[in-house]
């Protein structure tokens, strides 16, 4: 575990932000000690496709200069960030990972790009992802390591920006979900993930995988840093029209660290199946550790039946890759050699699924989402593992194969609820493990309550890898 716990890229945003607001840290500094820190670790990690040094020094010194002449313009001011390489950043090299796009550049920020930009916050780059938001990596492009383990998997896709948060290379990140891909890389990393409600957070600007499961979101060190990004980049956009007009409700930090009357429901038969082979027991315990905590806080655990969950991973692969082959039909017929091989296959798999098929899995997602809303008539929250297992050695090769891995994210995608992975733990190898914590439809604020109160009650943010 690494002890440099007084270094500037080991700070919260929250730490950092009253320092900087207090003029006892500049942007500047804080830049430096970022940039320093990926040109240190980035060579091993590959957390980063492009790092925009220049860039971030210039707009680390308007920041300085703006806050001595009395402009604070709050909590991002100065704030050293990154993005996965498929939000659109104007003038600068946006990729999505693939040979495909590999000298694609935007002429207009994303609408989050944009966001964090006048909030104050300082981009250090563009981070690594498996290859169009699917799997594999590109073309010419590197593996993200994670650095907790080099031999493990750092997950799929926002790897790069779990990578980044983990080894200090960047204070926030943000990250793109259609199946799980910020929630596991949190919890394969040891680092706060957020999906926000689908249509809380604009995606225009942002490169498409599945127009119903795309989703963008956070991913920091701590649960309040999570909330100040949300504050930052939510809110109705005319440019994406599936973003809700629903307004933001602010995190606050609550009172005490308490949880009496809480309700919160467990599918066991679901999300703690030991039968099943592909769960790691070690990730359970560490989950029913979590549900102990929980009570001990006040929180009424309850074990519920939700039916359609088993037919969740199906619909889930259907409308994600039929959907995906939807989004790269062209390119896939003209430009199949621009392609890795499992993203191609992953793709084209995703051409063979018929109109029945595709309206099947949407008739499943609907049922889902009814079963959702009434046990959110009974309970406030939603817990589970993040994920079935510790970081692999190696990603799963095939759709096939990840068929048969019961995805624990996934169904939050399929819902449009919004769904956090906090540290939970690590297994006896030393591998970090992440808790879900999912509330009903633009309760961000309750959700975020709720992470912070058992995050500041368990510390395991606290650990970081030794690097």
């Amino acid at each position: 575990m690494d002890d440099n716990s007084d270094r500037l890229y080991n700070l919260s945003i929250l730490e950092a932000s009253q320092l900087i607001r207090n003029r006892d840290l500049s942007p500047v500094e804080l830049t430096e000690a970022f940039i320093d820190r990926i040109k240190d670790q980035n060579p091993f990690l590959n957390a980063y496709i492009t790092v925009t040094e220049d860039l971030a020094f210039i707009q680390a010194r308007a920041a300085e200069q703006e806050i001595l002449s009395g402009l604070y313009k709050g909590s991002l001011h100065g704030i050293p960030i990154a993005l996965k390489d498929l939000f659109d950043t104007a003038g600068v090299k946006t990729t999505s990972g693939s040979k495909l796009f590999e000298d694609r550049i935007p002429e207009r920020d994303s609408t989050v790009a944009a966001r964090l930009s006048a909030s104050g916050a300082v981009l250090l780059g563009k981070l690594a992802m498996s290859e169009n938001a699917i799997a594999g990596t590109g073309i010419g492009f590197k593996d993200p390591k994670n650095p907790w383990d080099k031999a493990k998997t750092a997950g799929g896709s926002s790897n790069g920006s779990a990578v980044a948060v983990a080894a200090g290379m960047a204070m926030a990140t943000m990250g793109s979900c259609t199946r799980g891909s910020i929630r596991a890389p949190a919890s394969f990393c040891n680092v706060v993930g957020l999906k926000p409600t689908y249509g809380r957070v604009s995606r225009h600007g942002v490169l498409p995988l599945s127009w119903t499961l795309d989703h963008v979101g956070p991913m920091t060190y701590r649960v309040a840093d999570a909330a100040i990004i949300m504050e930052a980049i939510s809110g109705y956009d005319s440019n994406d029209c599936t973003s809700s007009k629903n307004k933001l409700e602010s995190f606050e930090m609550p009172s005490q660290y308490r949880l009496d009357g809480v309700k919160i429901a467990v599918p066991k038969h679901y999300f703690f199946n030991k039968s099943l082979p592909e769960v790691d027991s070690e990730v359970i315990k560490i989950a029913e550790d979590a549900l102990a905590k929980l009570e001990q806080l006040g929180a009424i655990i309850e074990e519920i039946n939700i039916p359609a969950l088993e037919y969740a991973d199906a619909a889930a692969l259907v409308i994600l890759l039929g959907e995906g082959y939807a989004v790269h039909q062209h390119n896939i017929l003209e430009k199949p050699e621009l392609y890795g091989e499992l993203n191609l296959l992953e793709l084209r798999v995703g051409g063979l699924f018929s109109n029945t098929e595709y309206i099947n899995a949407q008739r499943v997602r609907t049922r889902l989402i009814e079963e959702y809303l009434k046990a959110l008539k009974s309970y406030d929250f939603f817990v589970s593992p993040t994920f079935a297992i510790a970081a692999p050695s190696n990603v799963i090769p095939t759709p096939s194969a990840i068929s048969h891995m019961p995805s624990f994210t996934g169904p939050y995608n399929l819902t449009g609820l919004p769904a956090i992975s906090v540290p939970a733990g690590f297994t006896e190898g030393g591998l970090p493990v992440g808790i879900q914590f999912a509330a009903g439809y633009f309760k961000e604020d309750k959700l975020l309550e709720l992470a912070h109160i058992y995050e500041q009650e368990t510390c395991f943010y606290k650990f970081r890898p030794n690097l």
